[in-house]
């Protein structure tokens, strides 16, 4: 023992025996002295009445674990204990003698409701504060800049609204902040960049907008951001991929940004999760992922780079080949490339650890490499284009059949159908409803990047996406309750979810116009007025390609309540003999209430029925051959074949000729539109008979036609002295190929022989707008009907300026080609004068094409052309919609005769509603000031100053409020001059009118009169 502990040894020799005992004793009674100060220190008198005050507003009491005998500091908040282990809970300093002053406080999900208490920002020794998972609403208030300790700050998963304060900006020695799952509005504020230590960022699904403020450049030590779901716009900053290289984690999806990717986020070599979707407004190629360490040859001795496990990068644009790099990351274990534009065929080799792939909807084709054939792997190729050669030759066993009826041109059953309907019960067994429909089931096994289509071929599946964090990574959901609003309760106890895209397809149908029945119910986020019920479920449904409900909330949807069916019913079209149905996640809404993951489409039930008398057995294909209809076959078949051997010669000559004009004319389209023959469309016009002329526009007549399988069309048909001619006969087909929608007239296809030029479009039996405006005898439209034409041509609007794949502005907004289908919703026509343009190019300086009457002020004047000349032209048809009048009546009394000067009039002595068609009897005031004044704000002179299409209909749909409408626009009151001739000289030469209805262009031989005129009266003319 001596020699173990030869300092005591020594000590003891030298002090002896009691002096080296005294010594002992008074150590340890400073020890504890020391531990009786602390515990003889009180909680501050102030701090400790605050702490009172809030526990007592919130209904909640310390535990057991600390506030001992009454004291606050004591027990748990003063030792070792760490402050996640107890709740609520608060850890205290006493070092300063004095007094204990509070440092931590916890309330987290005990469902807290009401506002925070101002005293809370007394507090001011605090560094970590976390009130997550609770019901909190109200503001936060400025003082919140009080507490400069601060460094770990979490007001997640709460109900707070309003602006964030600026004065979070005090708090620099912040290290996490989080603020997501909140109804926050406005932009993230500049002072934020002061937070220089910050490390984590948590605004998801905050409810901010605007850019990211350049000052966040300044953030360098940033490891995780989370900000999917919000309104942020622009462009992606450059300064996060040069200046935020210590980031593991980012998450941008469902925001508003605008492509390309940066290029410096190459630099991101520490990435672990990165996830970007739906960039808007440009392509990108992977040259922003070259230099990243971790997509090449990584060497042994720098490990820590090889992190990248899992890349999302669906719906981005991304052009060009699949570098092989990114197959042989190290650590990659999952890949989204879905949605893209990638072409060429499949990398050659790839990791053993990438076992999830999502390729789909891409332009791929080529050969198999022979990794598809590994054990376990998931790998999604629906969409591209790879042949049923390709896929036959591949040899592959462990793909699941059915791929090669899954490619782009569905290729099975096509042009030979064999079903009319289809019923299915995602997620769960067959069921047949209480109205006898069966519902086959959809409870196969499906994954992240998996497909599955039946052994029928009558319906498939497609799966992509990975719940991110989720325990549990099944795609369906269960609930045992009882659901309302139905008598097939049991019909919605399953659901089939997913982390982004869903997409069901009917195949080998009968051609015609169908009714589609999709049925919902939330059953995860449900009902409680407490933090686990703040979650939104939010996506997007597509049917044939047209986007039927965008941000789709089905809680929403039901009145805010939970387990209650939601039934959502579509018209649809089969041209093709294939329905496709797609449900898609735009990384909108909560990712992680009630829990992580929960977010994503989510669908209990799928039905189709025909329109039409079916003339189809939709019976399965039986396997018995018949002999007879062989032996015909072949006989026939031999004749056939000896008929043409005669002329085949000569046919390949004559079709080498066409094909040759054709590939001219479509040089440059993206995709190819269908080609009628023009025998095709004489037989369905009846030789163009004069009784089937529907009216005479800019590219020559129209005629009303019956196709062979009984679709009633439109065909255009291009005349010799019409002023747009070929070129722009051309350029429509390009536009219109470009684009589907619900509000915009579907092109069927188009036909050019020689020189025949015709365009063949969907028939709108209730012809246009302006028809059932304007013209005695027509279309009675009642005002909900007319505020829903509204709404239609502002969602066709916005889908052309911001959701298409490439920016279009229509520059030819007009009553007359706006049509009506049979429900009266609207379709906006005549994309001929259609403008394309480069979306770096914040405007075209163009010649001047349109109607007088409609023509935004910039533009008229000087060719400066914006998608906001088409806002200009909406705001006067909406002014049209409202009145039941053209913008210009010369019938009129003077001070009524120009309706958007009529309108302004009414406006500013407060009487809009006198601005309402006489016709109407009945109509809601609210709604008819709110679109007028949506129409004053769209007309503003300044293109600055009008909304754009999305915000005029989230104004129309009350998800936005309606601005005030303050300033007159200047042509009405400061533009006025006398001149012999108009402004509109220069370009009257190129003005021309292309709507099948008669409209007047400008005279430019008509002076104004003696007296001072306002400009107003220029633009508009006497046309409309």
């Amino acid at each position: 023992m001596k020699a173990a502990l030869p300092w005591a040894s020594e000590r003891y020799a030298l002090f002896g025996p009691i002096n080296f005992y005294l010594l002992a004793i008074i150590i340890m009674f400073s020890l504890v002295v020391e531990i009786g100060v602390a515990q003889r220190n009180t909680t501050d008198p102030s701090e400790a009445r605050i702490l009172n005050s809030i526990f007592q507003r919130w209904g909640i009491s310390a535990t057991n674990q600390w506030n001992i005998s009454g004291e606050l500091c004591s027990g748990a908040a003063i030792d070792s204990t760490s402050i996640l282990e107890f709740n609520p809970a608060i850890k205290c300093d006493c070092s300063n003698r004095t007094a204990c002053h509070i440092t931590g406080l916890r309330v987290y999900a005990l469902d807290v409701m009401g506002e925070i208490p101002d005293e809370l920002w007394s507090l001011t020794f605090l560094d970590d504060l976390n009130l997550g998972q609770n019901f909190l609403t109200g503001t936060l208030s400025a003082s919140i800049g009080n507490l400069t300790r601060m460094k770990w700050l979490t007001f997640g998963i709460n109900a707070l609204s309003g602006e964030i304060p600026k004065e979070l900006g005090l708090l620099t020695n912040l290290l996490s902040l989080s603020l997501g799952t909140n109804n926050f509005s406005g932009p993230l504020p500049p002072e934020l960049g002061n937070l220089t230590k910050l490390t984590q960022i948590y605004f998801n699904s905050a409810g901010l907008t605007g850019p990211i403020p350049l000052t966040f450049a300044k953030l360098q030590n940033l490891e995780q951001v989370w900000t999917s779901d919000n309104g942020f716009t622009g462009r992606i900053p450059d300064f996060i991929g040069n200046n935020w290289s210590k980031l593991t984690v980012l998450r941008f999806e469902g925001n508003a940004f605008e492509g390309p990717m940066p290029a410096s986020f190459s630099n991101l070599t520490s990435l672990t999760d990165l996830r970007i979707s739906d960039l808007s407004n440009g392509s990108s190629s992977f040259d922003f992922l070259r230099n990243m360490k971790s997509l090449s040859s990584i060497p042994s001795n720098i490990g820590e780079y090889q992190s990248l496990s899992l890349l999302d990068l669906s719906f981005n644009n991304l052009t060009g080949r699949i570098p092989d790099a990114v197959f042989n990351l190290s650590s990659l274990t999952h890949l989204f490339l879905g949605d893209n534009k990638l072409t060429g065929a499949l990398p050659a080799q790839k990791t053993l650890s990438l076992q999830t792939i999502d390729l789909s909807y891409n332009w791929l084709s080529g050969s198999f490499p022979s990794w598809i054939n590994e054990q376990n792997l998931q790998l999604n190729l629906v969409g591209n284009n790879f042949t049923t050669e390709q896929i036959e030759q591949s040899g592959s066993s462990s793909l699941p059949s059915g791929l090669d009826c899954l490619q782009r041109n569905f290729p099975c059953n096509r042009g030979s159908p064999r079903y009319s309907r289809f019923a299915i019960k995602c997620g769960g067994p067959q069921i047949t409803s209480t109205n006898q429909i069966l519902y086959e089931r959809d409870n196969e096994t499906l994954g992240p990047a998996t497909y599955f289509m039946t052994s029928t071929g009558r319906w498939a599946v497609s799966n992509a996406g990975l719940h991110s964090d989720r325990p549990n990574q099944s795609f369906t959901s269960f609930s045992s309750s009882q659901f309302t609003n139905t008598l097939d309760s049991e019909l919605f106890q399953t659901a089939r979810i997913s982390a982004g895209s869903l997409r069901y397809y009917g195949l080998g149908l009968e051609n015609g116009n169908y009714t589609v029945n999709l049925q919902f119910a939330e059953s995860e986020i449900l009902n409680p007025r407490t933090w686990r019920s703040v979650g939104r479920r939010v996506f997007d449904v597509y049917v044939q390609g047209n986007r039927e409900l965008k941000d789709f909330d089905i809680r929403k949807e039901a009145g805010g309540r939970s387990l209650v069916a939601v039934q959502k019913q579509f018209k649809a079209q089969v041209s093709e003999n294939h329905l496709e149905i797609h449900l898609f996640w735009a990384g909108k809404g909560t990712c992680c209430v009630p829990i992580q993951g929960t977010y994503g489409p989510s669908i209990s039930a799928i039905s189709a029925t025909p329109d039409f008398v079916p003339t189809v057995s939709n019976q399965p294909p039986t396997t018995k051959k018949n002999r007879t209809g062989l032996i015909v076959g072949i006989v026939v078949g031999v004749g056939v074949i000896s008929f043409i051997s005669v002329f085949v010669v000569y046919y390949l000559i004559q079709k080498r000729k066409q094909q040759a004009l054709e590939d001219e004319e479509f040089l440059g389209i993206d995709t190819r539109p269908y080609t009628f023959s023009h025998s095709e469309l004489r037989a369905a016009t009846g030789d163009f008979c004069s009784s089937n002329k529907l009216g005479e526009g800019g590219f020559g007549p129209v005629y009303k036609g019956t196709l062979e399988d009984g679709r009633v069309v439109a065909v255009k048909q291009l005349s010799v002295a019409s002023h747009q001619g070929k070129s722009q006969f051309v350029a429509e087909i390009a536009t219109i190929s470009a684009v589907q929608h619900r509000n915009l007239v579907k092109l069927y296809g188009c036909c050019i022989e020689a020189d025949r030029r015709l365009l063949v479009y969907e028939y709108l039996e209730n012809k246009s707008l302006d028809q059932a405006l304007f013209e005695k005898g027509s279309l009675y439209l009642d005002w909900p009907t007319r505020f829903q034409i509204c709404l239609g041509v502002a969602k066709g609007l916005a889908y052309l300026h911001e959701e298409s794949r490439v920016r279009i502005v229509h520059r030819d907004v007009k009553a007359s080609n706006i049509l009506l289908d049979s429900d009266l919703n609207p379709k906006i026509s005549d994309f001929g004068l259609a403008k394309l343009y480069d979306d770096k190019k914040t405007h075209i300086q163009t010649g001047v094409a349109g109607t007088i009457g409609y023509l935004a002020p910039e533009y008229a004047m000087r060719g400066h052309l914006t998608e906001k000349a088409d806002v200009f032209s909406f705001g006067v048809v909406a002014l049209e919609i409202v009145s039941g009048r053209p913008n210009s009546d010369s019938s009129l009394e003077e001070d009524k005769m120009y309706l958007l000067e009529w309108a302004w009039q009414l406006h500013e002595n407060k009487c809009e509603t006198e601005l309402v068609d006489a016709n109407l009897s009945e109509f809601d005031v609210d709604e008819v000031k709110k679109v007028t004044r949506i129409a004053l704000l769209c007309t503003q002179t300044s293109p600055a100053l009008r909304p754009s299409m999305s915000r005029v209909i989230a104004m129309l749909t009350g998800d936005a409020e309606v601005a005030t409408v303050t300033s007159k626009p200047g042509y009405l009151t400061d533009w006025k001059f006398k001149d012999t001739t108009t402004f509109m000289t220069d370009h009257s030469s190129q003005m021309h009118n292309s709507s099948v209805s008669t409209s007047t262009t400008v005279d430019t031989n008509c002076p104004p009169s003696g007296a001072d005129t306002p400009m107003l009266r220029d633009v508009i003319g006497e046309g409309r």
